[in-house]
């Protein structure tokens, strides 16, 4: 038999359910917001800037009259060799790092500032202090590198990454995280509470004879206690004896 459901049906399922919903709710984002506070470890980012360009190593190219746009065809190559293993290899030897080329190149990141002739090196670490350290070891060593693969002299370092006084970790974002869980968590009380109503088939009030029996009730039999019961012997007694 194919059962249908109103709107009004669907809101008291939600209002008897409201403390399942808002327990289930509740519970999610205390979880999210302890894991994200006391479990997950803080990541900082750092970043060193460097500018590709011709003029700004005054070679003979740049006095020939070479384009800007001959300039950014290096840059797309230079991305490359930033995060090669050639380079990364000679970081984490100058930084004495307990790490592999492949795990570093997992935490930097190279990027094109726009069609200009300017890279952003950016890293992230566990350790603000280390983020800036292998940001500017990784543009010091690519500066110094590239003259060799490239026989080209054109890197200037533009601006180096510096450690602020109090710096703000990107990664993990406590409020984000409890919104989220607080999302996902009302949607999975929501859920669970439709599927427990629909897994209950118990009868439990009179509309619920009628819906089942699709006829009207007539009479109901009262529940009767065991006190109540007492009470109703003694005052028949009492008719009695009076």
């Amino acid at each position: 038999m194919e059962e249908t459901i109103s709107l009004r049906e669907l809101f008291e399922t939600l209002k008897k359910r409201l403390s399942l919903i808002l327990v289930i709710t509740l519970l999610a984002a205390a979880v999210s917001g302890a894991i994200s506070y006391f479990v997950l470890k803080p990541v900082y980012k750092s970043s060193s800037q460097i500018l590709v360009s011709q003029s700004a190593a005054g070679s003979l190219a740049s006095i020939a009259g070479i384009s800007l746009d001959d300039d950014a065809k290096y840059i797309e190559t230079y991305n490359v060799i930033l995060k090669s293993p050639y380079i990364l290899d000679q970081v984490i030897k100058e930084l004495k790092m307990d790490t592999t080329p492949e795990q570093l190149n997992g935490s930097v990141s190279v990027t094109q500032e726009g069609a200009s002739q300017v890279v952003t090196i950016s890293v992230t670490n566990n350790d603000p202090a280390e983020a800036v350290r292998i940001a500017n070891e990784i543009a010091e060593v690519f500066q110094r590198e590239i003259a060799q693969l490239m026989r080209i002299d054109n890197i200037t370092i533009l601006s180096e990454a510096e450690l602020a006084e109090n710096p703000a970790p990107v990664k993990p974002e406590p409020l984000l995280n409890i919104a989220i869980a607080i999302v996902v968590g009302l949607m999975a009380g929501v859920g669970l509470a439709f599927l427990l109503e629909y897994l209950d088939n118990t009868i439990k009030s009179e509309q619920d004879i009628e819906k089942l029996l699709e006829l009207p009730v007539l009479g109901v039999v009262t529940k009767i206690t065991p006190n109540e019961e007492t009470e109703s012997s003694s005052v028949s007694v009492q008719k009695k004896a009076i």
